[in-house]
């Protein structure tokens, strides 16, 4: 691993040797500078994980320098250092986001643990953000697996779209694969060596939708100490793909609309557009023309995403699928986890096809990672898939038993989910491959019922 960057910035000659000294000592590549002028002309050139400010600078003082180097790279940890304490100064330089505040002069036994705890958290944040661009390229590599006649059909939709710049609309129950298919869609395009974008409209808080779509600039709201590019500029040259479109709040419709629109987008706070050229694909596992007719979706940005439909079937729909399926995910998993799996037991592969699969691909997916949780090897067996609870496979192949109304089977599916995992929506929602705002949504309807 390469050392952790150190940026020092302090007037005073004898304690600034001393800190690059005793940083470069304990394993640190560290970068000195006497003021904010010197400081910012090394920021142009090379990233830091960690800096060091003294408050009291000669020309710009610490505080203004503490902004500008947040504006620059809001992931950078700054340790503030002063030796004229006061709480109102200690509070603004957390506020204006330093990690943390050190009084003069330093105790070197305390600045040694805090250096540590700042660069695990630094390289932690690096992994994140390089485990998310992998995990979108990796999207765009998946195969999407099927041969059915349906699949076939989507199949043959995607080469046919993938050429074209047209908003495309993908429909499908939760856990068909939708996100796969748009995949699909921009890998065979002229924007595969762009960004492929992927968001869930359900999951980001509706406050703060708006900055986390179009961006924001420093200062806009509290907390915005640096400017955002926003999901739709990052998707510039590439394809953004809007999952979960209708749970899109309508405020958030209109200024979608306007971008799909006018080609440009101005971040939260600022005055000036920005042009992006973005292809558009959406997805739903609702009925828009539905939503449209109780005007909780807009029609106009309905038919400006709906330009081609692509419609993806339930894994209930093509269950012959389902052993070619296994096979992919235990290629996939068996390279993850570094076992030989080979295959599935009869008893197993009997007990996947007997089963309804209410959350599709994503749900048999799930099942057969599971299987290599409970330390399944050489095969997977019956014993591996215990969430195959036997009252549901048999639901699913006794042709005597009266069938329940789809409301009655979904509040029943519902209850059990909840009940399985401690009455915890977040997780029930997930088993149950919903948005946690669709869950809610289902719970009300049918307390009202």
């Amino acid at each position: 691993m390469d050392r952790a960057r150190v940026l020092v910035v302090e007037d005073d000659g004898e304690v600034r040797d001393l800190l690059a000294e005793t940083l470069t000592q304990w394993g640190y590549d560290v970068t000195a500078a006497g003021d904010g002028a010197e400081a910012l002309t090394l920021l142009d050139g090379r990233l830091f994980d960690v800096a060091l400010l003294d408050i009291s600078l000669p020309g710009k003082d610490g505080l203004k320098l503490l902004e500008e180097i947040k504006g620059r790279d809001s992931a950078v940890e700054v340790v503030m250092m002063t030796g004229n304490p006061m709480v109102s100064t200690s509070v603004q330089t957390l506020k204006a986001g330093a990690s943390d505040y050190l009084i003069k002069p330093l105790n070197l036994e305390e600045l040694q643990p805090l250096m540590s705890q700042l660069i695990e958290r630094r390289f932690l944040r690096q992994e994140v953000g390089s485990l998310r661009a992998r995990l979108g390229r990796e999207l765009a590599d998946r195969e999407l697996v099927g041969t059915s006649p349906q699949m076939r059909e989507v199949k043959q939709t995607i080469a046919s779209v993938a050429t074209s710049d047209s908003p495309v609309l993908i429909e499908g129950e939760s856990g068909t694969g939708k996100e796969l298919v748009a995949a699909a869609i921009h890998r065979r395009s002229a924007r595969a060596k762009g960004p492929f974008v992927p968001v869930n409209c359900g999951a980001i808080p509706a406050e703060l939708m708006e900055s986390e779509f179009f961006g924001h600039v420093r200062g806009a709201f509290s907390g915005a100490v640096a400017d955002a590019l926003g999901l739709v500029r990052s998707a510039h040259g590439g394809t953004l793909f809007l999952d979960e479109i209708a749970e899109l709040p309508p405020a958030l419709q209109a200024k979608l609309l306007r971008v799909l629109q006018e080609k440009e987008v101005r971040p939260v706070g600022s005055a000036k557009t920005h042009s992006v050229d973005a292809r558009i694909i959406a997805a739903t596992n609702r009925d828009l023309e539905t939503a449209v007719a109780s005007e909780r979706f807009r029609q106009d940005l309905y038919y400006r995403i709906n330009v081609v439909r692509i419609v993806v079937p339930p894994l209930r729909d093509r269950k012959d699928e389902i052993p070619a399926l296994v096979t992919h995910f235990l290629r996939r998993f068996n390279e993850r986890f570094q076992r030989h799996i080979k295959g599935l037991t009869s008893d197993a592969l009997a007990a996947l096809t007997a089963y309804a699969f209410p959350g599709n691909v994503r749900e048999l997916e799930n099942f057969i990672e599971r299987a290599y949780a409970f330390g399944a090897s050489g095969e997977i067996t019956r014993e591996h898939l215990p969430a195959l609870a036997p009252a549901l496979v048999r639901a699913a192949v006794d042709p005597a038993e009266e069938l329940p109304t789809l409301e009655d089977a979904e509040r029943d599916l519902i209850r059990r989910a909840l009940a399985r995992h401690g009455n915890d929506k977040d997780k029930a929602a997930r088993a149950l491959g919903l948005t946690v705002r669709t869950l809610y949504r289902r719970i009300k309807k049918f307390e009202s019922t």
